[in-house]
């Protein structure tokens, strides 16, 4: 009985066990299939891709460079459409919006401390005028970390104002993806420029009327051996560049108060150690030395210059330029250093760098500065460069 059962079930059971396999198998065929045909798409659509890179490399090949070139670099936006609004807090945490500046012409340079074409321009930034209606007034948007910023923008005597991002969300809307850079902003609140990129770029805006260096676009960062702007003082010969600055003790003085007398001109900064010892050195001889004239340019806060004067025992007289705008037409971002001038209004040497050889050209000598060229260019005292 048993035998017939197991007879009767045994090849029904096999049936059933052989179908299941069977159908196992035709399901993963059926997947199989299906995965070779997304494949054989995928390939298909790579191979398209890569025969129309090719054909694009073809056409490149054929265009040249400088167009390549133009059309890799950012367009930013179009003078003449209105700026895109924003508010960002300053460095105190004040909050200042885009529209408190409706009136007068801005130059919005977006700003990174950490970005090193930035630190290289931030002297000349801090240079530029403020109280000029006629000229832009630059307005520093950065990014980063507050503190860092502040003793960023400190270090330099920045006066402009500086607002704070949280990364590049206001640049991202100028379209500016890269610092420095940054446009005119006129007195409509209208973009006045093409995208500036690069310090010479934004400094020329900064300068004119909008239109940097006889319309001539400037694209990238320019080292400062690139750029224009003196850096290594004025040559013997030059005229030297006039001025009227005021006193610390009250009233004006002009350089050309000194016509017909030879002068030595210092620059000088408070918070400089070697100024200080070059200052100190130059008030010990003050009271001797009678056939030159003797003028120091400091900068910075009146306060502490007037501290500073006190602290050393200084008489001669000193005037203040607000940051480096004389600096600069003279030639040299830097303290201490200094220029003999001739009776002519002429510089009669090379520009002393350093206490030694300042003081080399202190004296009633007429030609005492000889060793004041060989003192700056074997070293003399430390100078502080901006």
């Amino acid at each position: 009985m048993l035998a017939l059962v197991i007879g009767v079930l045994l090849p029904w059971l096999m049936v059933g066990v052989g179908g299941w396999v069977g159908f196992q198998l035709l399901r993963q065929n059926g997947r199989i299939l299906l995965r070779l045909e997304q494949l054989e798409r995928e390939a298909a659509s790579l191979a398209a891709v890569v025969r129309s890179a090719r054909e694009g490399r073809s056409s490149a090949d054929s265009a040249s460079q400088p167009e390549l070139a133009r059309a890799a670099l950012p367009t930013g936006l179009t003078p003449g459409v209105p700026a895109p609004m924003f508010e960002l807090p300053d460095l105190s945490g004040a909050r200042t919006s885009l529209a408190q500046f409706r009136g007068r012409r801005i130059l919005l340079v977006f700003f990174n401390p950490e970005c090193v074409f930035c630190e290289q321009m931030a002297p000349e930034l801090s240079a530029l005028p403020l109280e000029d209606p006629g000229v832009a007034l630059p307005v520093v948007v950065t990014t980063g970390d507050a503190a860092a910023n502040r003793r960023f923008f400190e270090q330099h005597k920045t006066r402009c104002p500086v607002l704070l991002q949280r990364q590049m969300e206001v640049a991202a809307r100028y379209q500016a993806n890269g610092t420095p850079t940054g446009y005119l902003i006129d007195e409509e609140g209208l973009v006045g420029s093409e995208l500036a990129i690069g310090a010479e770029a934004l400094l020329s805006l900064g300068r004119s009327d909008g239109r940097p260096d006889g319309h001539k676009p400037h694209h990238g960062n320019r080292t400062l051996a690139d750029s224009r702007i003196i850096r290594d003082g004025l040559k013997a010969g030059t005229p030297a560049p006039e001025f009227r600055l005021p006193r610390l003790d009250g009233g004006e003085i002009a350089l050309s108060d000194y016509r017909g007398k030879r002068l030595l001109m210092v620059f000088s900064d408070p918070h400089c150690g070697p100024c200080q010892q070059a200052a100190t050195a130059l008030q010990a001889r003050y009271s001797t030395v009678h056939e030159t004239r003797l003028l120091m340019v400091s900068r910075g806060d009146r306060a502490d210059n007037l501290a500073k004067v006190s602290q050393l025992g200084l008489t001669f007289p000193l005037v203040l330029q607000k940051q480096w705008e004389i600096s600069r037409l003279y030639g040299m971002f830097a303290t201490p250093i200094g220029y003999l001038i001739d009776e002519r209004g002429l510089i009669s040497r090379e520009v002393a760098v350093g206490a030694d050889a300042i003081l080399a050209l202190y004296s009633d000598a007429p030609n005492s500065s000889h060793l004041a060229q060989t003192t700056a260019t074997t070293g003399g005292h430390p100078v502080t460069l901006r």
